[in-house]
C-alpha cells in the first residue's frame, strides 16, 4: 500500500503542476481562471436540462465554460452530471482536461466519484500512455469502497498493451483469471489478443483464441477471428489465414466484410490474383459487398505490381457501383502513374480527379508528386509542388523536406538543397536519419566532400544522441572519400571507428575494398577481406563482384579466378557489370583460358539467362 499512495502523491503532484497542464491554460475557461472564478460566488441551481448542454459541447473552451458553471451551483449538480461533462472532454480527445477535472471535482470540490467516474479517469491516462497512473486509480476504488470492474481491467490492458508493456499485460490477465478480479467477456479476450497481434505474437494470439474455443464462457466472435486473420495476413502466412477462415465456416460463425477485405489484401500482396477473384466472387455471392477499403488494396497492390492501366480500371468500377474512391485509393494510383514515370497522368490525377470526387490532397499525395518529379529530374516541377504546400495549408514535414533534399542534390543544385536544409530546422522539423543520410550523401555526390566531414564533425558534437551517430553515415562519407581519391582519409575514418562507438558492418567494408579496387590496390583489397573474415563478417555476392572485377581490370586473372570460384561455391552469382567484362576480355585478340573457364564454371541454364538478358 505504500508503494501505491506514493504513486497516487506521485500522480496529484504531476496533475497539478503548471508544467503538465500548460495546454489547459487558455482563454477566459482556464483551469486557472475557474479557481479564481469561484471564489467570487455561487449561484442555486434549478432545473436544467444537463444532458442538452453537453450536446452543445463543441471545444474545450465550451467545456471548461460549463464545468466553471457547475462548480459555481450550490447544490452542486449530482456525480452523475458531472461524469457526463467529463464523458464530453473525452470525446474531444482532450484526455489532459478531463484529468484535471476529475481531480478538480473530486478533490476541490469534493463530488462523490463512482465506478463510472474512475473509469473514465483511468481511460484518459491510458489513452495518455500513462498507464502507471492509471493503476494509480484502483487505490481509489477501495478507499470509496468500490470495486473494479471487467471494464476496468479491460482498459488497463488496453493501456499496458498501447504502451508495449506486452509481459505486464499478460501478468495482468493471468490475475485476471487466476484471482477472478473480474469476469472476463469477449471484450477482455478481444484487447489481449489484439494486444498479442499487434505486438507481433500472433502464435500466443491463437492460442488465447483456442482457451477462448475451449472454454465454457464466452466464445470468439468474427471480430476476433478477423484480428488473428489479419495478423497472419501481415506475418505473410496467408495459407493459414485462409484455414483459420474455412474453420470460421465450419464452426457456423460469419464472414464480414473485414475479413474478406483482410484477406484479399494479403493475397494481393502475394499477387495471388485468382485467389483474390474467387474471395471476391464468393463476398458478392453472400451479399458482403466490396467496400472503399477493398477497392483500395486492389489499387495499391495492381499500382506496385505495375498494373497501373487495371488499377484505373478498378476505380471506374468503383465508381459505377456507388463506391467512392478515398484518399488512399487516389494516392496508390499516383504513385503507380510516378513509379513508371507516367508524370502527366499522375498530376491529372492530382489536379482533376481527386478535385471531381472532392477528395483533398493530403501532405502525402504531395510527397508522392515531388518524388516522381525528382525521379524524372524535374526539379522545377517538383519545387513548384512543394511550395504550393503552405499556400494550401498544408505543411510540409520531414519526409517531404527529405524528399525535395534528395532531388535537389540529385539534379546537382546543391546550393538550393544546403538552403532546404536550413529552412527545415528553421520551421521547427528535427531532422532525421534519413534527412543526414541525403545531406552525406547529396554532398559527396557534388563534390563536396570537406562539406560533408565538416557535417559529420557536426554530428559527432552533438553527442550521439538517436539520429547523431550511425555507421550509415560514415558508409556514405567513405566512400564519398574513396571517389574523389582520397583514399587516406578514407582509411583514417575507417580505423577511427571504434573509438565512436561503431562498428564496420559488411557495407563499410565493401565500400573499403571498391575504393582500393579503383586505385589499383589490389593486395590491400585482398588484406581488407581477410580483416572482414576475422570481424566475423562473410562476404557477400557485393564483396566477391567487387574483388572479382578489380583483378580482371587490373590484369590479375589467377586471383580473379581464385575469388570467382570461391563466389559460385558460396551459392553467389556474378552480377551484369562482372559478366559484361568477363565477355569482354574474352573477345580480345589475346583470349585468355583463365577467362574461358570462369565463363564455364557458370551453370548452362545461368549462362544461358545471362546472354539473354544481354
Amino acid at each position: 500500500m505504500k508503494k501505491l499512495s506514493n504513486g497516487l502523491f506521485l500522480w496529484q503532484f504531476l496533475i497539478s503542476s503548471p508544467i503538465c497542464c500548460k495546454s489547459l491554460f487558455i482563454s477566459h475557461s482556464s483551469p486557472l481562471t475557474l479557481s479564481i472564478l469561484r471564489c467570487f460566488g455561487t449561484k442555486s441551481v434549478s432545473k436544467c436540462n444537463f444532458s442538452e448542454k453537453m450536446e452543445n459541447i463543441r471545444g474545450l473552451n465550451d467545456a471548461f465554460g460549463s464545468y466553471e458553471n457547475m462548480s459555481r451551483m450550490r447544490p452542486l449538480p449530482s456525480p452523475k452530471q458531472f461524469t457526463q461533462l467529463l464523458s464530453g472532454v473525452v470525446k474531444l480527445k482532450e484526455y489532459s482536461a478531463a484529468i484535471y477535472i476529475f481531480k478538480d471535482m473530486s478533490c476541490n470540490l469534493g463530488v462523490l466519484v463512482n465506478e463510472y467516474t474512475m473509469n473514465v479517469a483511468i481511460n484518459c491516462y491510458c489513452l495518455s500512455n500513462r498507464v502507471e497512473y492509471g493503476f494509480s486509480i484502483l487505490g481509489w476504488f477501495f478507499k470509496r469502497g468500490c470495486v473494479p470492474d471487467t471494464f476496468t481491467f479491460t482498459t488497463l490492458l488496453k493501456g499496458l498493451f498501447k504502451e508495449n508493456k506486452i509481459n505486464e499485460a499478460q501478468g495482468l490477465f493471468r490475475k485476471m483469471v487466476r484471482e477472478g478480479l473480474c469476469d472476463i467477456n469477449v471484450v477482455t479476450y478481444g484487447t489481449v489478443i489484439d494486444g498479442l497481434c499487434k505486438a507481433g505474437n500472433t502464435p500466443m494470439a491463437i492460442e488465447m483464441l483456442r482457451v477462448m474455443e475451449k472454454g465454457r464462457g464466452c466464445k470468439p466472435n468474427t471480430h476476433i477471428y478477423s484480428t488473428v486473420i489479419d495478423s497472419l495476413c501481415k506475418d505473410r502466412m496467408i495459407d493459414s489465414a485462409l484455414k483459420l477462415f474455412d474453420e470460421m465456416s465450419e464452426k457456423g460463425i460469419p464472414h464480414n466484410v473485414v475479413t474478406y477485405n483482410t484477406l484479399i489484401c494479403g493475397l494481393c500482396n502475394l499477387s495471388r490474383w485468382s485467389e483474390v477473384k474467387m474471395l471476391m466472387e464468393e463476398m458478392i455471392g453472400y451479399e458482403i459487398f466490396p467496400d472503399v477499403f477493398t477497392f483500395s488494396s486492389l489499387v495499391d497492390a495492381l499500382c506496385k505490381e505495375g498494373l497501373v492501366d487495371e488499377a484505373e480500371e478498378v476505380l471506374q468500377i468503383m465508381k459505377k457501383h456507388n463506391v467512392n474512391p478515398d484518399l488512399i485509393s487516389y494516392n496508390s494510383l499516383m504513385d503507380g502513374y510516378c513509379l513508371q514515370g507516367r508524370m502527366d497522368e499522375a498530376r491529372y490525377v492530382f489536379d482533376s480527379s481527386m478535385a471531381h470526387m472532392n477528395v483533398a490532397p493530403d501532405i502525402w499525395s504531395y510527397s508522392i508528386l515531388i518524388n516522381g518529379y525528382c525521379k524524372k529530374k524535374k526539379i522545377d516541377d517538383a519545387m513548384h509542388i512543394f511550395r504550393e504546400m503552405p499556400r494550401k495549408r498544408l505543411k510540409p514535414n520531414v519526409t517531404t523536406y527529405n524528399t525535395i533534399l534528395k532531388g535537389l542534390f540529385r539534379g546537382g543544385r546543391c546550393s538550393e538543397a544546403l538552403e532546404i536544409f536550413d529552412e527545415l530546422q528553421a520551421v521547427g522539423l528535427i531532422p532525421d536519419f534519413y534527412t543526414y543520410c541525403n545531406m552525406l550523401d547529396g554532398l559527396c555526390r557534388n563534390c563536396e566532400v570537406e562539406r560533408a566531414l565538416l557535417l559529420l564533425d557536426a554530428l559527432e558534437g552533438k553527442g550521439g544522441g538517436k539520429h547523431h551517430l550511425h555507421i550509415s553515415f560514415y558508409n556514405v562519407v567513405i566512400d564519398g572519400l574513396c571517389g574523389a581519391k582520397k583514399l587516406d582519409v578514407a582509411r583514417a575514418l575507417f580505423k577511427d571507428l571504434p573509438s565512436k562507438g561503431l562498428e564496420p558492418n559488411v557495407v563499410t567494408y565493401n565500400i573499403l575494398i571498391k575504393g582500393c579496387c579503383q586505385n589499383g590496390l589490389l593486395e590491400e583489397a585482398k588484406d581488407i577481406i581477410l580483416k572482414m573474415e576475422q570481424a566475423s563478417l562473410s562476404p557477400n555476392e557485393i564483396t566477391y563482384n567487387v574483388i572479382v572485377k578489380g583483378n580482371l581490370r587490373g590484369g590479375k586473372y589467377e586471383d580473379a579466378a581464385k575469388f570467382f570460384e570461391e563466389m559460385c561455391d558460396k551459392g553467389f552469382s556474378p552480377d551484369s557489370f562482372t559478366f559484361e567484362l568477363l565477355l569482354e576480355l574474352l573477345g580480345t585478340k589475346e583470349q585468355n583460358p583463365t577467362i574461358f573457364k570462369m565463363i564455364q564454371k557458370l551453370a548452362p541454364n545461368t549462362l544461358k539467362q545471362k546472354l539473354l538478358s544481354e
